[in-house]
């Protein structure tokens, strides 16, 4: 079942099941701040098609390939969208984590008859993890990581208030502070990388709520987020590793990093908000 089914799916039974009471009287009252929270599930799209990119002539290029001394491709085993569990492609990769993620929100609405717009700021934490390994033909085995420290959003909102509930569109953008890691199976090379990352980015989706009291309110919600995270860079040194070693033989040094800059991620969370 599609996201969005699951969305319309909930969204229709939060609207259902709001309390006859507040039937037509809570149109009316969905304007002023609130406060409130969200709990959910964070599931990345399939980063199968990911890669490892290098640049060997520090121009800042990423598109160049890491050849042996005889002219041969030393990645030519291939890149997998997880993390490594041996030093080659046929030891197998662990698929990417989905996790849950803790929000707490703030925001204000103004009403205009049905009409409800404003804006919502939010924080919290996501448990997600993603990772791409590239493998060379030593074997060895180099793996990236990266997961979400904290996020923060802004977004705006309109929406449409009917029989006790509202309807919302949401939009904005979005920041997270993205711990970023390497692990390698080569004991030869020394690796330095430039650290965690500051991330800017979007987020866009929807939702529902419906007042369980005048006060309270709990709804579904739906978004995508989106983080550009192109900044991890990993720069391989000699170590212990002879002059024909292939990280060494380019004239500018070899660095390393992801192929797709985007961390993104779909998000369902339940919500729930006090009202003032």
């Amino acid at each position: 079942m599609k996201i969005s089914q699951i969305l319309l799916i909930g969204a229709t039974a939060l609207a259902t099941f709001a309390p006859p009471a507040f039937a037509q009287s809570e149109d009316e009252h969905w304007e002023g701040a609130y406060i409130g929270g969200s709990i959910g599930l964070s599931a990345q799209r399939n980063d199968r098609n990911e890669s490892v990119v290098f640049d060997t002539d520090g121009d800042g290029a990423f598109g160049n390939s890491v050849n042996t001394i005889l002219g041969a491709n030393a990645f030519a085993p291939g890149f997998c969208g997880g993390a490594s569990t041996g030093t080659a492609p046929t030891d197998g990769c662990l698929n990417d984590k989905d996790g849950y993620e803790y929000n707490i929100r703030a925001g204000y609405d103004v009403q205009s008859g049905n009409i409800v717009y404003g804006f919502v700021l939010e924080g919290g934490k996501n448990e997600s993890r993603d990772s791409v390994t590239a493998f060379s033909s030593t074997p060895a085995a180099y793996t990236l990581t990266r997961e979400i420290d904290y996020s923060l959003q802004a977004r705006a909102r309109l929406g449409y208030a009917a029989r006790g509930a509202l309807f919302y569109a949401t939009g904005g953008t979005a920041y997270a502070k993205i711990n970023n890691s390497f692990t390698t199976t080569n004991g030869v090379n020394s690796f330095t990388d430039n650290g965690n990352s500051k991330s800017w980015g979007y987020s866009y989706g929807g939702g529902a709520e419906v007042k369980l009291a005048k006060n309270f309110s709990l709804g579904l919600e739906y978004l995508y987020t989106n983080f550009v995270d192109d900044d991890y860079v990993v720069s391989v040194g000699p170590g212990t590793a002879p002059a024909t070693n292939p990280f060494l033989i380019v004239s500018g040094g070899t660095d390393m990093r992801r192929s797709d800059s985007d961390f993104d991620m779909h998000n369902i969370r339940l919500t729930a908000a006090i009202r003032f």
